[in-house]
Order: C-alpha cells, then structure tokens, then sequence
C-alpha cells in the first residue's frame, strides 16, 4: 500500500487533464488551500461521492496523567472530522457498484 501524496496527486492531474507539471501542481495546491480556509471559517466541506469535512469544538475537560494519576485540564479545542459518504464506504468495502448492504446482514 502506498502513501498519496501532493506530487502524486499533481502528476495525476498532469497525465490526465494535460496541463503543464507546473500548472498541475498551482491548481492543486489553490484546491487544498481553498479547501483549508473553508474549514479555517467553521464551514462544512462536503465532496459529493467522497465526503464532508467539517470542525466540530470539543470543551474543556479534565484528563489524567496515565504515568503518575494527576488530574489536568485540557483546554477547549477545534477537531477536524471526516464522515465518508455511501458511495466511498462501499467502494472501500468492495462494492464498486455501489450497492449498500442491508442493517445486520454481515458475513
């Protein structure tokens, strides 16, 4: 199994669209980055056929220190999260039609 990284993704975009390698990798990154700045805002992403990226809050909480049991605040934060639609779910599963199994009827 290999990584997908910016380089092969901007190559991909070169042998299929067949723009320059320059211009592949300026459309990727202005994707990404558009990308980034839609979640920066708190605004839900979603990718029809792949997904919805969004930020949810997570509020304070007190957590313990694993090695020597002291309690400690952590901080309010912002998470990144990631629901796969349908079709990217049973495409993983090997459902390349993209047929939803029935609730319950596991193997």
């Amino acid at each position: 199994m290999s990584t997908v990284t910016r380089a092969t993704l901007a190559e991909q975009i070169y042998d299929q669209v067949g723009l320059s390698r320059h211009e592949s990798a300026d459309i990727l990154e202005d994707i990404l980055e558009r990308m980034a700045r839609t979640l920066e805002t708190g605004d839900t992403l979603k990718i029809s056929g792949f997904g919805t990226f969004s930020v949810r809050q997570k509020g304070q909480r007190t957590g313990r220190n694993p090695k020597t049991g002291v309690e400690v605040p952590i901080l309010p934060r912002s998470v990144l999260v990631f629901r796969p639609s349908q079709l990217l779910r049973a495409h993983v599963n090997g459902q390349s039609d993209g047929e939803i199994p029935p609730e319950g009827d596991e193997e």
